[in-house]
């Protein structure tokens, strides 16, 4: 795979969190940079969850300044999930099933190998940088008592499909699809990347349920709105959930 032009990679040993190394490094930003650790001593996941990390497994954040609004920005989570489930999809061969849970998980076989965690910073309705992390678990997944009661059971891609990668790899064919998969938005708009994703939904058209802050909504998960948020077809009628867990 041909590195994208214009856009930085440095690969550290140990970092506390890729994620935080981006917000250190993010006033200096010059170009698009993707930074990967061997080993991360205090990563984390969605509403600040630890997120485990055992040695071999992928993690990495792409730090960069996107035009536009916070939620123009916050688009680039799709367009994450299409690189991360083409990357997957390549490594782990045409046996595998890779699907995409909204709004931020990648699933190999029904199981959750990956997650993606979008971290942005600005004010007046502008982003100054925007940090989109990315944890796969490539040789050992989290047990299953380490996640949430109902929640989708970690798997790891060594465990679903034998293939062993090393996270240098992955990040060669993720900075490319990356790249590739941000033009189409930078071009077209979202709608071809909505398109794309829901081609991979997880459970479309199936019964779901949304957990806000302060409810359960409870659905035919119906598809995804221009702008990223989730459409439900519940008992009381149409409802859109811009942010929420989702459980099967």
């Amino acid at each position: 795979m041909t590195w994208p032009e214009g856009v930085a990679r440095h690969v550290l040993a140990e970092v506390d969190s890729t994620n935080s190394e981006a917000a250190r490094l993010a006033p200096q930003l010059t170009q698009p940079t993707w930074i990967m650790a061997r080993h991360q001593t205090a990563a984390r996941g969605r509403r600040g969850r630890p997120w485990l990390f055992p040695e071999g497994n992928f993690a990495a954040t792409l730090v960069m300044r996107p035009a536009g609004d916070p939620a123009a920005a916050a688009l680039r989570s799709f367009v994450a999930a299409l690189a991360l489930a083409e990357t997957l999809q390549v490594i782990s061969g045409p046996g595998a099933t890779i699907t995409l849970k909204w709004p931020n998980d990648v699933l190999l076989n029904g199981g959750k190998v990956a997650g993606i965690l979008l971290e942005s910073a600005g004010q007046g309705g502008t982003v100054s940088h925007l940090a989109i992390g990315i944890g796969v678990n490539l040789v050992a997944a989290p047990p299953a008592e380490a996640v949430e009661p109902g929640a989708v059971l970690p798997v790891s891609l060594m465990g679903e499909t034998g293939v062993r990668v090393a996270p240098e790899t992955v990040l060669d064919f993720l900075a490319p699809a990356f790249a590739r998969w941000e033009a189409q938005l930078a071009t077209y708009g979202f709608g071809p990347i909505r398109t794309a994703w829901l081609d991979r939904a997880a459970k479309l058209g199936q019964t779901i349920t949304a957990r806000t802050g302060s409810e359960a909504i409870k659905g035919r998960f119906e598809t995804i709105a221009d702008d990223g948020a989730l459409i439900i077809a519940t008992s009381q009628g149409r409802r859109a959930v811009p942010a929420a867990d989702v459980f099967f």
